[in-house]
């Protein structure tokens, strides 16, 4: 997919709708060769979408080894709204805590209290974190009004053909 194109999807209304969300289901190949989709947090930063993660987590040296993933963020209605991307994580070990890392968990509801109680018990715990940033290459929106899966677009055109044949 051509830069300009992946622009395109994501500067929709909707795409910039999924990309506010918190969650996005990160999948990648293991270090034994097996497939993995983890939910994990994450922020849109305009053209990034960047994840935190701590230095130890399995996942780092499988993305060392393969950094190619695919990001899915939709919605828990119907229809769904799914907005799906691929690309290359970079990763960039982080002394503390990333200010990325601040702002993913900042949407979730918490008293000022909590807030600070929270923000303490991180900054007892991490000492760096590990930044993962992938640069969409490849994007796909389906809101099943406007846009289906490619292979429910193939089986309307073939639908069509039938009832005009």
């Amino acid at each position: 997919m051509k830069p300009d194109e992946v622009a395109e999807v994501l500067n929709r209304p909707l795409s910039q709708e999924l990309l506010a969300r918190d969650v996005t289901r990160l999948a990648y190949v293991a270090q034994d060769g097996t497939p993995r989709a983890i939910p994990i947090s994450f922020t849109w930063n305009g053209s990034e979408i960047v994840m935190c993660t701590t230095t130890n987590a399995p996942k780092l040296p499988a993305l060392r080894s393969n950094p190619a993933v695919a990001l899915t963020i939709d919605t828990e209605v119907h229809p769904p709204k799914i907005l799906l991307l691929r690309g290359r994580a970079e990763l960039d070990v982080v002394e503390g805590i990333p200010d990325e890392f601040l702002q993913i968990n900042g949407s979730y509801e918490m008293t000022a209290e909590q807030r600070v109680a929270w923000e303490a018990e991180v900054r007892s715990l991490y000492e760096s974190m590990v930044r993962i940033v992938v640069a969409p290459t490849w994007a796909k929106l389906i809101d099943f009004d406007t846009t289906l899966p490619s292979a429910v677009e193939e089986l309307v055109r073939q639908r069509d053909e039938r009832r005009r044949g």
